[in-house]
């Protein structure tokens, strides 16, 4: 049995000043709503935030953004977030922008306890600039380090009461490997069912990644709406 929880701001009353978070998702897709919302309430400060990108201005990780609660962020694109843009511009906010493909690399590198790869993406660009590279047959590559944090927050469809966990559709991104590179993964589920309920053919993440479990319906809004005769 994992830690069932029932109030979200209980659910984030630990994650400290200056604490490194994984968040799940994709834009809008896949992200723990809920959780995002409590850390934003709560006012926890100087967070570096792990996560394919910053939500939009209004919701998801845009809410930390415009309480100033983001010290740094690590992502793959700035995406639909013109506070973000704002921030990154002006100075108020680290940014460290890395190739999606390297990002969820580094972040399963974390995960699977192997520090450090080589990869090709950003060779002969300035993200190589004062990095170790090393040739491998003909070919130059780039030393990227895993990347590893205090929590993760992340979003399922539905999870049993031992944490295994399962994803729907393209909500099946960055969190499954999110789950397994952090000190601490708490996942907000849309559906919480008796331990036996899920196949084990259909567990996208085993429950022995999961630390607590909260169930929390989502508003899934959309980034940006696109409509067809």
């Amino acid at each position: 049995m994992k830690q069932i929880l029932t109030s979200f701001p209980d659910a984030v009353k630990n994650i400290h000043d200056g604490a490194t978070i994984m968040v799940g998702g994709f834009g809008l897709v896949g992200i723990p709503e809920q959780l995002i919302k409590a850390l934003a309430n709560k006012g926890t400060k100087n967070l570096t935030i792990i996560s394919n990108n910053c939500g939009v201005d209004d919701w998801g990780l845009g809410l930390l953004l415009q309480n100033k609660q983001i010290k740094k962020i690590i992502a793959s694109y700035v995406g639909e977030n013109k506070e973000f843009e704002r921030q990154v511009l002006s100075g108020e906010i680290e940014a460290e922008l890395v190739p999606q493909g390297t990002l969820a690399e580094r972040i399963r590198a974390g995960g699977a306890g192997i520090p450090a790869f080589y990869t090709p993406a950003g060779v002969g660009t300035s993200m190589a600039d004062g990095r170790e590279t090393k040739m491998f047959g003909n070919k130059e590559y780039v030393l990227e380090y895993a990347l590893k944090a205090d929590y993760s927050l992340i979003r399922a469809a539905k999870c049993d009461y031992v944490g295994n966990a399962v994803y729907n559709k393209t909500a099946r991104n960055f969190n499954p490997i999110m789950a397994a590179a952090a000190t601490t993964t708490i996942v907000e589920t849309e559906c919480l069912v008796e331990t036996g309920q899920i196949d084990p053919e259909l567990i996208h993440t085993p429950g022995i990644y999961i630390q607590a479990i909260i169930v929390g319906k989502q508003e899934k809004r959309i980034e940006r709406l696109t409509i067809k005769a």
